[in-house]
């Protein structure tokens, strides 16, 4: 299982470096290739649409014919993807970037099932620490997806990000050969003495509709306010190295305390972890309001990270424990769809809600749903 857990680490590394430099760039891309340019964050909405779209087939194909087969399918339709925003950006084409992108969701529908494989073959009491480890790998993407971004920008033609999107054609190949290697017995086994319930049965369950609203309004408000900063950064007029430099430190926040979220989680209990979270995505919204100077965004940009590790690895931990092995791939998939369903339309929001009212307004809107998931949290951490 060590060897496993490598390697998804390392694909999930991978992934979220792609999805790093796509969270850079893409913003600036739809802004200068739309002509509407309230239209600028619609690619990445239709990268979160197509994900959602997906998570269901995709655990569904996985449950019949393994993880490894599945995460490779996802990698080709990525490839595809990246080589699509290449051609797009090489002949100013919006609804091929739009096209790009919906392909790279697509792939993300499947590699986001990278943490569920992690727990497959591990002890309950070591789910945690699995999730952590494979989503630490986050941090490479911290370091490399911004500067990736910011180095091949002006790479190769007079047109930004040519170079950085054939960057990515690469990365979604190394996935695929790093997934040639993951031992092939990995996959869904639903498989179990007791009988799988029906899905209306297991979303009864208080501790799943829990873990679920958790992970759904709390990735929300990361992606509402993270596809909203290079537009706001942009506004305010700072420069495009800032704003990559922001976003960097924005994904540590998200992966760095994965090496510990485990542990934090078996000592004081899931449902206080997430509860830090939710102070650290109430404290990134107070920074956010307080200034636009660089150093308020990256303060800002930071907590939100962190505060979504601690809700997001919180919620994807608790639903583990939500539901019975038969009754695996439905959970999982109804989970995924109905987090990214809400993250499409937050990243939609991002766009018009900073082109009409401003930053401000962009960090306002996450308030309500911050607070949602902490009484949700409270009830539940008393019903124990």
């Amino acid at each position: 299982m060590r060897k496993n857990l490598f390697l998804l680490a390392s694909c999930q590394a991978l992934m979220v470096t792609n999805m790093v430099i796509l969270g850079t760039s893409s913003a600036l891309i739809g802004q200068s290739l739309a002509a509407n340019k309230a239209l600028a964050t619609l690619p990445v909405t239709l990268l979160y649409v197509a994900t959602l779209s997906v998570t269901i087939p995709a655990s569904m194909f996985m449950g019949k014919f393994g993880r490894q087969a599945g995460f490779l399918l996802g990698s080709s339709l990525g490839f595809m993807g990246a080589v699509a925003a290449s051609l797009a950006l090489h002949y100013g084409s919006f609804p091929l970037f739009c096209l790009a992108t919906t392909l790279i969701g697509c792939f993300s529908g499947f590699g986001n099932y990278y943490r569920f494989a992690a727990v497959e073959g591990v002890p309950e009491a070591s789910r945690s620490n699995a999730i952590s480890l494979v989503m630490a790998g986050g941090v490479v993407a911290a370091v490399a997806g911004p500067n990736v971004a910011r180095y091949t920008r002006d790479w190769i033609s007079d047109t930004p990000f040519v170079g950085t999107m054939l960057v990515t054609i690469g990365i979604y190949a190394a996935i695929a050969l790093l997934l040639l290697f993951v031992d092939s017995s990995v996959q869904v086994d639903d498989s179990s003495e007791e009988p799988a319930r029906s899905m209306r049965e297991v979303a009864r369950g208080r501790q799943f509709r829990v873990a679920v609203l958790s992970g759904m309004l709390g990735y929300a408000v990361m992606v509402l306010v993270m596809t909203a900063t290079p537009l706001a950064m942009k506004h305010d007029h700072h420069s495009f190295s800032d704003t990559a430099f922001v976003i960097q430190w924005h994904v540590l926040g998200m992966f760095a305390p994965s090496f510990i979220t485990g542990r934090l989680i078996r000592r004081f209990g899931v449902f206080d972890v997430m509860l830090v979270g939710c102070v650290f995505l109430a404290l990134s919204v107070g920074i956010n309001l307080s200034g636009s100077s660089v150093g308020v965004f990256w303060l800002g940009l930071t907590a939100l990270g962190v505060g979504w590790n601690f809700v997001f690895i919180g919620a994807t931990s608790l639903l583990t424990t939500s539901y019975r092995p038969s009754e695996k791939s439905k959970a999982q998939a109804a989970n995924d769809f109905v987090v990214f369903s809400m993250v499409a339309i937050a990243s939609l929001a991002a766009g018009a809600l900073q082109d009409r009212f401003g930053w401000q307004a962009v960090n306002l809107s996450v308030i309500p749903m911050i607070a949602v998931v902490a009484i949700a949290l409270l009830i539940q951490r008393r019903a124990q």
